[in-house]
């Protein structure tokens, strides 16, 4: 009986030693728990797209909530996504060449592309000059001084939060 109780306990030991605990990330939640997170957020054409929000934004320094609260009242993608998000995987309203169509606007070969070159930006033109929040990144961003285009980014910021 001894021997068994043993075996058992010993085996219950290498169990629990086996466990990956998988570490805080952001806000006191593992990757997991902020990609579910950023997902409830995420319909129409960027709907599941929360993983690589949440690992390439926090790879790159940016905040999550920040890249995704940004997008979304960009591009309307709450409801139904911009025609320049489904037609050219333009998440961020990126100017360049390729263009799509006559607009001036980026394309992206892929939806996964758009979405890093978009938070790409945001680490390059305003994280890494100081810009870290929407109220810091106002005036760059939408070229006014006064704007609610703030209010509108913490709107979203908040709603991610809650949910």
């Amino acid at each position: 009986m001894e021997t068994k109780l043993l075996e058992v306990e010993k085996s219950s030991k290498e169990a629990l030693a086996t466990i990956q605990v998988e570490p805080v990330v952001y806000e006191e939640m593992t990757l997991s728990e902020l990609i579910t997170k950023l997902n409830r957020n995420l319909t129409s054409t960027v709907k599941g797209k929360g993983s690589l929000f949440a690992s390439y934004a926090l790879e790159q320094g940016v905040d999550p909530y920040l890249a995704v609260a940004i997008m979304l009242h960009e591009t309307g993608c709450t409801w139904e996504c911009s025609t320049l998000v489904k037609k050219c995987n333009n998440v961020g309203g990126q100017k360049g060449s390729p263009s799509c169509g006559s607009s001036g606007y980026k394309r992206f070969s892929s939806l996964d592309e758009g979405i890093k070159n978009f938070i790409d930006n945001l680490k390059e033109n305003y994280v890494d000059q100081g810009l870290t929040n929407a109220s810091l990144m106002q005036k760059r961003y939408t070229g006014k001084t006064v704007s609610t285009w703030e209010q509108k980014v913490n709107y979203y910021i908040n709603k991610i939060k809650k949910s």
